[in-house]
Order: structure tokens, then C-alpha cells, then sequence
């Protein structure tokens, strides 16, 4: 017993150690340091206004290509809920309605990621990578070249990437940053084509799509997790069947 308690202890002290270690690392770089100096108490002030507490716990981010929107979730602990922090304009964007599928097609993805990448020192003022292609990917792309390097960053120019105004990416950067920061080790981002609330927009998507019905499936897998995360502010568990199809539970 004691030796397990030990191992717990020395379990802890080391993550609390990592977690330090990475905001020490990123704090390294002029632009993340800078951000965090005009940004941080600010951020605070909004977060308690939200009744959110600061740092960032969990956020989860998610994206709508046609409505060029991207929503910042955030919630205290793993049992709550999620509240809407703020909304971003997504300020460009490459490409048409419907999943990215090869290496230079000038698309953004759509489907369920997270973030994999931290790159405080961009080309794009800062960058968040996302983990495209995903293993749903890979297995619907088998045989051809999915491409890669896909980013939520600044400067607000794409060719297949998520880009958003440089006060934005730097808000979002330290609000992912504060969430590794905490334990969360996959920060979601799920990149839907449309609102699926907005009539508009579903219009134009079943124009879009009328003669393409695996596109039509997997648009409606995506607005099984929008719809489900609207009524109860929380995600669904999603798995890949062997055919890269989404599941959603």
C-alpha cells in the first residue's frame, strides 16, 4: 500500500512537473510571451464574467466552413457542461462543401480532430495543428496521398487551413495552451460544413451534394454529433468502423 501511494504521489508530481515544463517551453517564444503579457488578464476578467474559471480546465473548438465561423467552448472539470466562450470569424477560406480527401485539393477537412501541434514561431503569427489525417481518413484515402499540415493559425490566408485574425489565433493559442497546461491532452476539433440550425446553409449543403449520397452520409454522421452537443452541451463518444465510417454513442 504504501509503495502504490508512493507511485501515486511521484505520478502526480511528475505531471504537475511536464505541465510546468510546457508552459515554461512556450513562454520561450517572443510572440507566446508577448501574448500572454497583453492578453492573459483580460482573458482572466472574461472568463469571470462567463462564470468560467482561469485558466482554460477543457475547451473544445469547432468549426463551419460555409458560415466561416469557429465557437470556443470552454467548462471547469470533466463532468460539467460547456458554455460558449466566443465565436470567431474565420476570415478566408480555400475549397468547396465536402470532406478533404487528397494532397492538393485546396480543401479544408471536415470531421473530428484534435490538436496535435503547438507552433508559437509560424509563417501565420501563431498556428494550433490539428490531426489530420485522421485514422477515418487514412482508411477512406487508402491508396492515394491525403495530405497533410493542417492548421487554425493567423494572417487570414489558406490554402486548406482554418485561418483567423492574429488577436484571435493569439487568444485561442493561450486558451489551448492553459487547457494542456491542466491535463488535456486532446483538445477536440470537430469541422462541420455547415450550421446544420441555419436553413440557409442547409440548403446550399443539400444543393451541393445531391448526386454525391457518401457525402450525404457522412454530412449526416457529422450532424448526429452537432445535434447531439447541442441538446446536451457535451460530447458523444466517437469511434471509426473498419470501413472509416464515424459511430456515434
Amino acid at each position: 500500500m504504501k509503495f502504490i501511494f508512493a507511485a501515486a504521489i511521484a505520478f502526480i508530481c511528475f505531471k504537475a512537473q511536464a505541465q510546468s515544463s510546457f508552459i515554461d517551453y512556450q513562454r520561450n517564444f517572443p510572440r507566446v510571451l508577448d501574448a500572454m503579457n497583453r492578453k492573459a488578464d483580460t482573458l482572466k476578467k472574461q472568463f469571470a464574467a462567463a462564470g468560467l474559471q482561469w485558466p482554460a480546465y477543457q475547451i473544445y473548438i469547432r468549426s463551419f466552413k460555409y458560415d466561416s465561423q469557429m465557437e470556443v467552448w470552454v467548462r471547469n472539470n470533466a463532468t460539467e457542461s460547456f458554455k460558449l466562450f466566443k465565436t470567431y470569424s474565420v476570415c478566408a477560406l480555400a475549397g468547396s462543401l465536402g470532406p478533404k480527401r487528397l494532397q492538393g485539393d485546396y480543401q479544408v477537412p471536415e470531421g473530428f480532430y484534435y490538436i496535435n501541434e503547438f507552433k508559437p514561431n509560424s509563417n501565420y503569427h501563431m498556428s494550433l495543428g490539428i490531426n489530420y489525417p485522421n485514422v477515418s481518413d487514412k482508411i477512406i484515402t487508402q491508396g492515394s496521398n491525403p495530405g497533410g499540415d493542417i492548421y487554425i493559425h493567423g494572417s487570414c490566408v489558406t490554402v486548406g487551413c482554418i485561418p483567423i485574425q492574429d488577436p484571435q489565433i493569439e487568444e485561442l493559442y493561450l486558451l489551448a495552451m492553459s487547457a494542456k497546461s491542466n491535463g488535456q491532452d486532446f483538445i477536440p476539433v470537430h469541422i462541420f460544413p455547415i450550421r446544420y440550425n441555419n436553413p440557409k446553409s442547409v440548403a446550399y449543403l443539400e444543393k451541393a451534394i445531391e448526386d454525391q449520397p457518401d457525402i450525404q452520409k457522412f454530412a449526416g454522421k457529422l450532424k448526429e454529433v452537432y445535434d447531439y452537443f447541442e441538446k446536451e452541451k457535451k460530447l458523444p463518444v466517437i469511434s471509426i468502423d473498419p470501413k472509416g465510417g464515424y459511430q456515434i454513442y
